[in-house]
Protein backbone atom coordinates (compact mmCIF):
# COMPACT_ATOMS: atom_id res chain seq x y z
CA UNK A 1 0.00 0.00 0.00
CA UNK A 2 1.60 3.54 -1.01
CA UNK A 3 1.62 6.75 1.43
CA UNK A 4 1.38 8.83 -1.69
CA UNK A 5 -1.91 9.10 -3.49
CA UNK A 6 -1.46 9.79 -7.26
CA UNK A 7 -3.60 13.29 -8.02
CA UNK A 8 -4.26 14.45 -11.50
CA UNK A 9 -4.20 18.22 -11.37
CA UNK A 10 -6.60 20.04 -13.78
CA UNK A 11 -5.96 23.48 -14.87
CA UNK A 12 -8.23 26.40 -15.25
CA UNK A 13 -6.39 28.49 -16.73
CA UNK A 14 -2.98 28.57 -18.91
CA UNK A 15 0.29 29.73 -17.04
CA UNK A 16 1.22 33.31 -17.33
CA UNK A 17 3.88 32.74 -19.76
CA UNK A 18 1.24 30.98 -22.71
CA UNK A 19 -1.48 33.93 -21.63
CA UNK A 20 1.09 36.12 -22.57
CA UNK A 21 2.18 34.27 -25.94
CA UNK A 22 -1.23 34.68 -26.79
CA UNK A 23 -1.93 38.26 -26.09
CA UNK A 24 1.02 39.01 -28.05
CA UNK A 25 0.24 37.02 -31.24
CA UNK A 26 -2.23 37.96 -33.76
CA UNK A 27 -3.29 34.98 -34.97
CA UNK A 28 -3.12 31.58 -33.22
CA UNK A 29 -3.98 28.45 -34.62
CA UNK A 30 -6.62 25.95 -33.88
CA UNK A 31 -7.83 22.39 -34.53
CA UNK A 32 -11.38 21.45 -33.17
CA UNK A 33 -12.20 18.10 -31.87
CA UNK A 34 -9.71 15.37 -30.06
CA UNK A 35 -9.47 12.92 -33.14
CA UNK A 36 -10.38 15.36 -36.42
CA UNK A 37 -9.80 15.61 -38.96
CA UNK A 38 -10.06 19.11 -38.71
CA UNK A 39 -6.97 21.45 -40.10
CA UNK A 40 -5.05 24.22 -38.13
CA UNK A 41 -7.21 27.44 -38.93
CA UNK A 42 -6.18 30.63 -38.20
CA UNK A 43 -8.10 32.82 -35.86
CA UNK A 44 -7.90 36.33 -33.64
CA UNK A 45 -7.66 35.42 -29.93
CA UNK A 46 -8.17 37.74 -27.14
CA UNK A 47 -7.28 38.14 -23.89
CA UNK A 48 -9.44 39.01 -21.23
CA UNK A 49 -9.09 38.80 -16.98
CA UNK A 50 -6.40 36.12 -18.39
CA UNK A 51 -8.61 33.86 -20.17
CA UNK A 52 -8.56 33.39 -23.98
CA UNK A 53 -11.44 34.31 -25.90
CA UNK A 54 -11.85 33.65 -30.07
CA UNK A 55 -14.88 34.23 -32.03
CA UNK A 56 -15.61 32.84 -35.64
CA UNK A 57 -15.98 35.29 -38.49
CA UNK A 58 -17.41 32.77 -40.95
CA UNK A 59 -19.66 30.40 -38.74
CA UNK A 60 -19.88 27.42 -41.31
CA UNK A 61 -21.27 24.55 -40.41
CA UNK A 62 -18.35 22.26 -40.81
CA UNK A 63 -16.09 24.99 -39.10
CA UNK A 64 -14.08 25.25 -36.06
CA UNK A 65 -16.93 26.50 -34.16
CA UNK A 66 -19.49 24.19 -34.55
CA UNK A 67 -16.54 21.42 -34.56
CA UNK A 68 -16.28 22.65 -30.53
CA UNK A 69 -19.56 22.40 -30.30
CA UNK A 70 -19.84 18.91 -31.24
CA UNK A 71 -16.55 17.77 -29.28
CA UNK A 72 -15.22 20.42 -27.01
CA UNK A 73 -11.58 18.80 -26.91
CA UNK A 74 -9.02 20.32 -29.58
CA UNK A 75 -5.58 22.19 -29.79
CA UNK A 76 -4.40 25.53 -30.08
CA UNK A 77 -1.00 26.36 -31.81
CA UNK A 78 0.82 29.05 -30.41
CA UNK A 79 4.29 30.00 -32.28
CA UNK A 80 6.09 26.23 -32.45
CA UNK A 81 3.60 25.17 -29.31
CA UNK A 82 0.60 23.24 -29.45
CA UNK A 83 -1.60 22.94 -26.19
CA UNK A 84 -4.59 20.76 -25.66
CA UNK A 85 -7.64 22.69 -24.75
CA UNK A 86 -11.11 22.70 -24.45
CA UNK A 87 -13.63 24.91 -26.50
CA UNK A 88 -16.07 26.50 -24.29
CA UNK A 89 -19.08 28.42 -24.97
CA UNK A 90 -19.29 32.29 -23.78
CA UNK A 91 -22.80 32.62 -23.02
CA UNK A 92 -22.89 35.95 -20.18
CA UNK A 93 -22.98 38.92 -22.23
CA UNK A 94 -20.60 40.82 -19.83
CA UNK A 95 -17.79 38.03 -21.20
CA UNK A 96 -19.10 38.81 -24.58
CA UNK A 97 -18.76 42.93 -23.69
CA UNK A 98 -15.24 41.76 -22.39
CA UNK A 99 -13.83 40.30 -25.26
CA UNK A 100 -15.18 42.94 -27.65
CA UNK A 101 -13.96 45.63 -25.59
CA UNK A 102 -10.56 43.67 -26.30
CA UNK A 103 -10.85 43.08 -29.80
CA UNK A 104 -10.76 46.69 -30.66
CA UNK A 105 -8.37 47.61 -28.34
CA UNK A 106 -6.06 44.72 -29.60
CA UNK A 107 -7.04 45.15 -33.33
CA UNK A 108 -7.38 48.83 -33.59
CA UNK A 109 -5.33 49.39 -37.52
CA UNK A 110 -7.53 50.37 -39.74
CA UNK A 111 -7.79 47.32 -42.38
CA UNK A 112 -9.03 45.36 -38.88
CA UNK A 113 -11.72 47.98 -38.15
CA UNK A 114 -14.09 45.50 -40.61
CA UNK A 115 -13.59 42.24 -38.76
CA UNK A 116 -13.89 44.41 -35.33
CA UNK A 117 -17.58 45.68 -36.26
CA UNK A 118 -18.20 42.80 -37.71
CA UNK A 119 -17.25 40.54 -34.58
CA UNK A 120 -20.30 42.87 -32.65
CA UNK A 121 -22.72 41.47 -34.41
CA UNK A 122 -25.18 39.09 -32.56
CA UNK A 123 -24.88 36.10 -34.50
CA UNK A 124 -20.87 36.55 -33.95
CA UNK A 125 -20.87 36.86 -30.42
CA UNK A 126 -23.35 34.54 -30.26
CA UNK A 127 -19.51 32.23 -31.57
CA UNK A 128 -17.49 33.33 -28.42
CA UNK A 129 -15.62 30.40 -27.43
CA UNK A 130 -13.41 30.47 -24.65
CA UNK A 131 -9.87 28.40 -24.41
CA UNK A 132 -8.87 26.58 -21.20
CA UNK A 133 -6.15 23.91 -20.69
CA UNK A 134 -7.09 19.66 -21.11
Amino acid sequence: MSLFRSRVVVLKRFPRAVVKAIDEASIIGVQAGANSDHRFIGVWPVVVDGRVYARSWTMEAEGWNRAFQEDPRGVIQVGDRQLRVRGIRARGERVRDKVEAAYAAKYDTKASQKYVRGFKTARRRDTTIEFVPR
